[in-house]
This record gives C-alpha cells, structure tokens and sequence, in this order.
C-alpha cells in the first residue's frame, strides 16, 4: 500500500493517540505502548508498510537526533546529589538481571537447551546492540532460527514488560499517593532525601552561570543549547573510546548543565518540542516489530514464550529480594528491574502515565514522578545500555 507523507504521520501519530486514549479510559490498567506496539504488530502484518516510519518522517536520523535531545532534557529533572543517590536502583537493577541470567542457565537451559537460552538471553536485557550481537554469532554458526530468536526477543518482549510494568507502578504509585495525602509532600520528601525537582527546584549550589532572562527563553534558543550539550555528550563518549556510552553521557551533562546554570530545568518543553520527539522515538521503537512476521513467530513461539517466563520470573524474585534489603518496596523494585525488557523512552511514559492516571492534582503527579521516574530511568540505563551490551559479548563466546 502507498502511503503520502501526511497519511504515514496520521497512522503513526495515529496508533499512540489511540494507546493514549485507551490508557486513559482504563486508568493505565492497559498502558498506552501496549496499545500502540499491537496496532503497529497487526498493521505490518496487513496494510502498513515496514518504512511507514521513514515515510513519516519520524525515522533515523529522526529518532536518533531525538533520542539525544529528549536524554539531556531528562537530565535537567535531575540534580547531581538526586543522581549519586541511585546507587540503591543501580544494585537492585543488577540483582534482577542476575537472577534472570542464573534461573535461565539452569531452568531454562533444562527446558530449551543450552544454545537457545544462550542466544536468547542477552537480547532479553533489552538492548538493540545485545539483539544484533547475537544474531549476528548465531548466523555466523549457521544456527539460523537462533538469530532469528535474538531478534524476535528483542522486538516482543515489550508484549510482556509494559502491562507488568503498569500494573507494577500503579501499585507503587498508589502507595505513594496515601503517603502523600497523609502526610504531605515535604515531609515525604524529607525522609527519601528527594528535593523539589523541575520549576520548583531550589537554586543549584553549582550554578555559576547566570539564568537566561525570560525574554530570550525561546523556542530556538532553548533547543540551540539542549542541541549544544548533546553535541557535547556524544564527543566527550568519543573520546572514551565509546567506554562510556553517549545515551548516558546526554542524561549526565543534562544534569550538569542545569546545575551549573547553562540549561533551564524541561527545557524542550519551553521550546514546545518533547511532543514531537517523543513521537519519533516512539515510532522508531515500533518500527522494530516489522521484524516480527507471523511466520517467524510460530518457528520460534516456544523458546521465546519460555525464554521470557523464566527469565521474568528470576529478574522479579532477585529485584525484589535486594529491593527490600535496600528499602525499596516489592512493586518499585519490580518495576525498575524491568526497564531491562524495553529501556528508554517507554520507562519515562509508562512512569507518566501512572502518574497521571492517579493523581488529581499537579502537586501530586509530580510528587508520584519525583519518586519513581529516577529509579526507573537509571534502571533502565544500568540494564539495557550497559549490561546488555556486557552480557552480549561474554555470552556470543558461549553459543
């Protein structure tokens, strides 16, 4: 089917309004990514084409460029004592994917055997570079249903993580709100060493630069500098050696650059921009599930349903065994351990959404987000960006 420009962009945009709406109308009951990745997974079966997202406009470099801006704008919610204080996600992040790894190399290994759960398990942590690394070492062992499994678990374990993770930051987010109307914002935030974040921030005891006078907060402005520090990210990952990866180093200097005075706190949505490059992102996820036709499904729908049940099972039990330990409740420490199955930016919407779903009040949305969108971004980079990569390159010697 061809498709216009125009016509691509409203089936897009299209998909997640309509995950939006659903979302809404269910209280987050059924989270809105759920939604739009099963519009988009029946649509590539039937009439949509796999580059609708390229058609839209809305592909790379689109979605990279995106991905960049919408990081450090992220980082900007954020101060540097807020962000070493994650730690405790960092250890209880690692926790779960050790439990995933141990209970698939022995329960999963007794029930798939032992190459396909070494394939499938990197891809499982959620990283696109932990997906190909794998494939790309099945296919060079001729052992082709394996790198077909790499991929398809890369692009369909979203089905699994977003309605668990809804349900997950509801619960925590529920928690939350009784806390909140009980005792009131300060004396929560008090106990869980969270200050203000975003307008209501008080002034970083690091800011050397003078704020931007209102009238020079512009649509342009503002994306020059957000643009300016991203540039800035992605050479600073360049003179590591690619060590330090990029989409970690854009929410680092998004921090840095706010507490110093560079950047103003949400800075894309004074250029009334975080829309738009939410929805290139969003859409270049989705455009993955082209990848996944029915006929690749049915070869390896076994493995990969086994592969995702035993792997969810041994992240939950580790998550939140450390998570209590470290004073985390069970739902927050499940929620953040599964960022590993999708990662940036359905952690930052599925945390959002919950929010928004349970709170009547703006004070309150942004109390609920003050307390989990830290845990559930830094989980998510600790799993997908870093360790999946790590994981992926061990375990390719192993297949």
């Amino acid at each position: 089917m061809e498709m216009s420009v125009i016509m691509a962009f409203v089936v897009c945009a299209g998909f997640l309004a309509i995950g939006d709406v659903i979302s809404n109308m269910t209280k987050a009951f059924v989270p809105s990514v759920f939604v739009a990745a099963v519009l988009f997974l029946f649509g590539f079966w039937t009439f949509l084409p796999e580059n609708v997202g390229t058609i839209a406009g809305l592909a790379m470099p689109v979605a990279l460029m995106s991905m960049y801006l919408l990081l450090v704008h992220v980082g900007t919610l954020f101060s540097i004592k807020e962000l070493i204080a994650e730690w405790r996600t960092v250890v209880t992040a690692l926790a779960g994917i050790t439990g995933m790894t141990a209970l698939l190399l022995t329960v999963g290994k007794a029930l798939v055997g032992w190459q396909t759960v070494v394939a499938g398990t990197p891809p499982l942590t959620g990283g696109i570079v932990a997906a190909l690394i794998m494939n790309q070492a099945a296919t060079e062992r001729g052992l082709t249903s394996l790198a077909v499994l790499a991929i398809v678990l890369y692009v369909m374990q979203g089905f699994v993580g977003y309605p668990l993770t809804a349900l997950a930051l509801k619960k925590e987010g529920l928690r939350l709100r009784a806390i909140y109307r009980e005792n009131g914002k300060e004396m929560e935030q008090l106990a869980a060493g969270n200050p203000p974040r975003g307008e209501n921030a008080p002034k970083s005891r690091f800011q050397f630069i003078p704020a931007t006078p209102a009238k020079y907060q512009t649509v342009f402005v503002s994306l020059a500098k957000t643009g300016l520090v991203a540039w800035a990210s992605v050479e600073f990952s360049k003179l590591t050696g690619g060590t330090i990866n990029q989409f970690v180093v854009c929410l680092i200097f998004g921090v840095i650059a706010a507490e110093i005075g560079f950047l103003e706190r949400k800075p894309l949505l004074k250029s009334q921009s975080f829309g738009y490059l939410i929805l290139a992102l969003m859409t270049y996820v989705m455009l993955q599930l082209a990848k996944g036709t029915p006929e690749m499904l049915k070869e390896i729908a076994g493995p990969l349903a086994i592969i995702i049940v035993v792997g969810v099972i041994g992240l939950a039990i580790a998550s939140m065994i450390v998570g209590k330990f470290l004073g985390y409740s069970r739902a927050m420490s499940f929620a953040l351990s599964l960022t590993a199955l999708y990662g940036f930016p359905p952690n930052y919407i599925l945390t959002d959404e919950a929010s928004k779903t349970l709170t009547d009040s703006p004070e309150e949305y942004e109390f609920l987000m003050d307390q989990m969108l830290p845990k559930m971004l830094v989980g998510g980079f600790t799993s997908v960006t870093i360790v999946s990569v790590i994981l992926a390159g061990f375990f390719e010697k192993l297949l």
